[in-house]
């Protein structure tokens, strides 16, 4: 939702949206999937999913399925989701607890959290076979301000190195110590890039949101990230306004030891490839979205809070909640018309305006990432 860096203009150099093809080609789709969610470090959710020692979800990405648990000693580790027999999943439910190892259902092969094979029913009859070549296959895990990101290349680049331009950035808003108090789940038939290129630009709050535009004039603020994988920014909220909410009042408790000129903002980044950050003073927005097919993208949406906002009666989350459910749900269905209008044969690529530049920049990393040139138009 943010807007072009007043001081320091982005040069967009006459750019256009990108092609059909990027939006509506299987062979595009799986060249994304192949050179950015295979290669990119992906955000998973808040690390309180897996609290407790033996607690993990599944993670599908594309075709993939990701375990994600804790092991025996609090750490965090992430496994593909398969067994180094015949291959059969070890996981059907999407989350649970493991009570000491992880068993395949086909043959009953055993592991350790920590991905040992322990257990396979006799395999001493195989020549040769020693259960120490077949550990589980590993996936990269880190945690970063509470939230989990898997990474699922073979040599992922270190996590300190992708994510240095957010590292401290944002620890006035005590990230890790905020707790959810919703995740609502959508699916939106439209392609991922729409979805990211909508989320940076506020061009189309006045036509799409008009109670969002409302407490925040969609020309406010300023951007502080321009270029590479994560840009965003601020946006003002209205004088005589506290956040954004059905009530245009604060819905909880700050977050955290906030400047005073954090008070009237709102930050928004897109961190690419698939998470959106939205901070206010009083709660704090997540979401991730994962691709499915050209024309459909599965997005979880959670809203975190200083925990004692969950339990003073003085404090209604839902009043934020509410509000961005319903401005969720309008920007859902101006990309999916987007979506339907870019798959005619009557669409060309529009030119771009500065007030979408962060949008051109989106464009730019995942051409970057899959290797193409700008396409000429």
């Amino acid at each position: 939702m943010t807007q072009f860096l007043k001081t320091t203009q982005i040069a967009i150099h006459g750019a256009r949206t990108l092609p059909r093809r990027y939006y509506v080609a299987p062979e595009i789709f799986a060249e994304e999937f192949e050179r950015i969610f295979t290669q990119r470090w992906l955000c998973v959710g808040r690390a309180d999913r897996i609290a407790n020692p033996g607690d993990y979800v599944l993670q599908p990405v594309g075709n993939e399925s990701i375990i994600v648990l804790r092991d025996r000693s609090g750490g965090v580790r992430a496994y593909y989701n398969v067994c180094r027999h015949r291959g059969t999943r070890l996981c059907e439910e999407a989350s649970g607890r493991f009570s000491e190892t992880i068993q395949c259902p086909y043959h009953a092969w055993t592991y350790a959290l920590d991905g040992r094979l322990i257990g396979a029913p006799s395999s001493g009859e195989i020549e040769g076979f020693t259960k120490a070549d077949y550990p589980l296959h590993r996936v990269a895990v880190e945690q970063w301000e509470g939230f989990l990101f898997i990474n699922l290349a073979e040599e992922p680049e270190p996590f300190a190195s992708a994510y240095a331009r957010l590292l401290g950035r944002f620890s006035r808003f005590n990230l890790p110590a905020l707790a959810v108090a919703r995740t609502l789940e959508y699916e939106v038939r439209a392609n991922w890039k729409l979805l990211f290129q909508n989320y940076s630009e506020c061009y189309h709050c006045g036509p799409v949101h008009p109670p969002l535009a409302k407490l925040t004039p969609p020309t406010s603020g300023e951007n502080d990230l321009v270029d590479g994988p994560f840009t965003g920014g601020f946006m003002v909220i209205n004088e005589g306004h506290q956040s954004l909410t059905m009530s245009g009042r604060s819905c909880g408790l700050m977050v955290g030891d906030l400047p005073k000129e954090d008070l009237n903002r709102v930050y928004y980044y897109a961190i690419f490839p698939n998470m959106l950050l939205s901070l206010h003073p009083d709660y704090v927005m997540f979401h991730t979205l994962w691709p499915e097919a050209p024309d459909r993208t599965r997005i979880f949406c959670s809203w975190l809070f200083n925990p004692d906002s969950l339990t003073d009666p003085a404090c209604n989350p839902d009043d934020g909640i509410e509000f961005w459910d319903m401005t969720n749900r309008q920007d859902w269905h101006i990309c999916e018309q987007s979506q339907l209008g870019v798959q005619s044969r009557a669409y060309e690529p529009g030119p771009y305006s500065k007030r979408e530049s962060l949008s051109v920049q989106f464009d730019r990393e995942v051409l970057r990432a899959l290797g193409h040139r700008a396409p000429v138009t």
